[in-house]
């Protein structure tokens, strides 16, 4: 008995894409998140808001600890790497996450913290492929696997609404679109 060919291109199509499900999803959100990068950032979730502080609780020659109480009146639940004075009138906090800048003289200021945006940061950790490792060896595995489901994907119906029918059509235009945009910005 020979090999039933549509049976095994079916399966392969249907246990790659079971495989590689969640590995679509990481580069589905991550490349929404790349398209829009001039709209938002995609990574971190920044915030600045003023803040108001009572003048005569600051002064040019803070302490660490005067420091961290006035962040503790702030309510600002990060840690402080630093803090200096660029000049006579300003009091600059360095935190793990963020910023504080004040004008000692009037108390009023600018509170900036930077966290990482859930999910996308992780997609796009993922998908920037910072590691270079063994992640790097099953993304191309992904690659390859796009490229079997695609061409499997030909395959999978016939008659009036497979590939030599309806399908060629749908893959000439998939095709000339992209090619479309390339005539059109390069």
């Amino acid at each position: 008995m020979g090999i039933n060919w549509r049976k095994l291109n079916n399966a392969l199509h249907r246990d790659v894409g079971y495989f590689f499900f969640g590995m679509f999803i990481i580069y589905a959100l991550s490349g929404i998140a790349l398209n829009h990068i001039d709209d938002w950032d995609p990574n971190y979730i920044i915030d600045n808001k003023r803040v108001t502080v009572e003048p005569a609780k600051l002064g040019p020659s803070m302490s660490a600890a005067q420091v961290a109480r006035l962040m503790e009146e702030l309510n600002v639940n990060k840690k402080i790497k630093k803090h200096y004075f660029p000049n006579s009138r300003t009091l600059k906090v360095f935190l793990h996450g963020g910023a504080l800048t004040l004008n000692i003289r009037t108390g009023h200021g600018f509170l900036e913290t930077v966290g990482r945006r859930p999910l996308f940061y992780e997609v796009n950790y993922l998908h920037y492929n910072h590691t270079k490792s063994l992640w790097t060896w099953f993304s191309d595995i992904f690659a390859g696997g796009m490229i079997l489901l695609a061409a499997t994907g030909l395959f999978v119906l016939r008659g009036k609404k497979g590939f030599k029918k309806r399908g060629i059509w749908f893959v000439l235009i998939g095709i000339l679109i992209p090619l479309l945009f390339l005539f059109i910005y390069l």
